[in-house]
């Protein structure tokens, strides 16, 4: 047990008030060492008692909600509080966005020391049966002589023994029961640590991570499952080039999803990265085309652009579009994407966007009038000030991290002389404490308003 981190062994019960929430949906006792209450919300009175010691902090373990909050709901999934999926299933889904907005608008004040001139209304989308990617686990218990599949427990490195998923699209959240039973019946049930899940607009995609190659009777077993339950088995036996359609004349047909305000169709890959909620997805893409305000004039660069989510909706509006990407299979998505929907105003390029760019690339030649980032966790800093020496009219910035969107917001002000004009949040991830967000800069001082 490090010195960071042991086990208290006080039995003492403390009543107290909960002043707000943890970055992970923890509620924070304050006065004295701070204590962090797993299922505690704001404004209750809880009993509770500290279970283990950190530095800063103490983990501690609710007793009782003695006066609870007007916010707090019954959760809807059994596995709440267990399963590691969900944070905030006890919080009511208005409350969780009022809790993400505050908490993006405590990261731009504190770390980027800057506050938009007004804020977006929340995107919403579905709260249940929303997720259309996920990265599930499997695991055989020896105790339980079964399989169990679901995300990780919430305080355990173990998978949780899962039923169902209230968050997980249609089929798969009413199929993980019937999932686990019949991996269970497989030669190779010990060698299946993983399951990625799919959901496209045409077919249903489940990724079996595979240690050892399934025999015969495995697969035969994988084929009845898939075709009674209408999904489609991959086998990944090593690294992402090795995923294989269990039945290659599958790979045939794609899987593909749309959005219809663009009369786009989108194809990918089972282990592609494309945006968890397909609905709020949709209004995000729609809104971007919307804050960038473009005209048949506009030329905008697409900086992280994956497979053309937003690029391709931007060239139905603008005269040209430049999308860089890091990934090389994913900027071959994207061109292809492009062929398949008629789209000939948007190019493609593999550029690495860890580090300042090289002005001599050719896509730096050019002049663009608008810049859209939708940058990984670790946000867009090494890319800021090639985008300043654009000096484009709009800036739109989609973050899944308040914290990188925050940082980069400010130097964009800060060094770069911009203004933030609006933020605000999008309910990408209902019921966990994943907040996503958006920010639009200009230069200048002209004033507005946004619905």
């Amino acid at each position: 047990m490090s010195a960071r981190s042991r086990r208290l062994q006080s039995e003492v019960e403390e009543v107290a008030t909960v002043a707000a929430l943890t970055h992970d949906g923890e509620g924070i006792v304050r006065g004295g060492k701070a204590a962090f209450v797993a299922g505690a919300l704001p404004g209750e009175q809880i009993r509770f008692r500290r279970v283990r010691k950190h530095k800063q902090h103490d983990d501690a373990e609710l007793l009782a909600v003695l006066e609870p909050s007007p916010a707090r709901v019954v959760p809807r999934c059994a596995h709440f509080g267990v399963c590691g999926g969900c944070a905030l299933q006890h919080l009511a889904p208005e409350a969780q966005l009022d809790a993400k907005q505050a908490d993006l608008r405590d990261n731009l004040e504190r770390v980027g020391k800057v506050s938009p001139q007004e804020w977006f209304a929340p995107l919403r989308g579905p709260a249940w049966s929303y997720r259309r990617r996920a990265r599930l686990g499997s695991k055989f218990v020896l105790k339980k002589d079964r399989v169990v599949v679901g995300f990780r427990e919430r305080l355990a490195p173990y998978v949780a023994d899962v039923r169902r998923c209230e968050v997980l699209s249609s089929p798969v959240g009413e199929l993980i029961a019937a999932l686990a039973v019949m991996l269970g019946t497989l030669s190779i049930r010990q060698r299946l640590p993983q399951i990625e899940v799919a959901v496209a607009d045409n077919v249903t995609a489940l990724v079996l991570r595979v240690l050892e190659p399934p025999t015969a009777a495995d697969l035969a077993l994988l084929r009845e499952f898939a075709a009674a339950h209408s999904v489609r088995f991959y086998l990944q036996e090593g690294g992402l080039s090795s995923v294989r359609a269990l039945d290659p004349e599958q790979s045939a047909e794609p899987l593909r999803y749309a959005l219809p305000a663009f009369d786009l169709r989108l194809e990918f890959a089972p282990t592609d990265f494309v945006q968890i909620n397909q609905q709020v997805n949709a209004a995000l893409v729609s809104r971007a085309v919307e804050l960038l305000d473009l005209t048949p004039s506009a030329s905008v660069l697409d900086l992280y652009c994956g497979l053309g989510n937003f690029t391709l909706a931007l060239a139905r509006r603008a005269g040209t579009v430049v999308g860089l990407e890091g990934d090389t299979a994913l900027v071959d998505r994207a061109r292809h994407n492009a062929r398949v929907n008629g789209i000939t105003n948007a190019e493609f390029h593999v550029a690495d966007l860890g580090q300042a760019p090289d002005p001599q690339l050719s896509w730096l030649r050019n002049t663009y009038t608008h810049v859209l980032l939708d940058p990984p966790r670790a946000g867009a800093s090494e890319m800021l000030a090639t985008v300043s020496r654009l000096h484009p009219q709009r800036v739109l910035y989609i973050s899944c991290h308040p914290g990188s969107l925050a940082r980069d917001v400010g130097m964009l002000v800060h060094e770069h002389g911009m203004q933030l004009r609006a933020a605000g949040v999008l309910d990408m991830f209902p019921h966990t404490t994943h907040v996503e967000s958006l920010a639009l800069l200009e230069p200048g001082k002209r004033r507005g308003r946004f619905s």
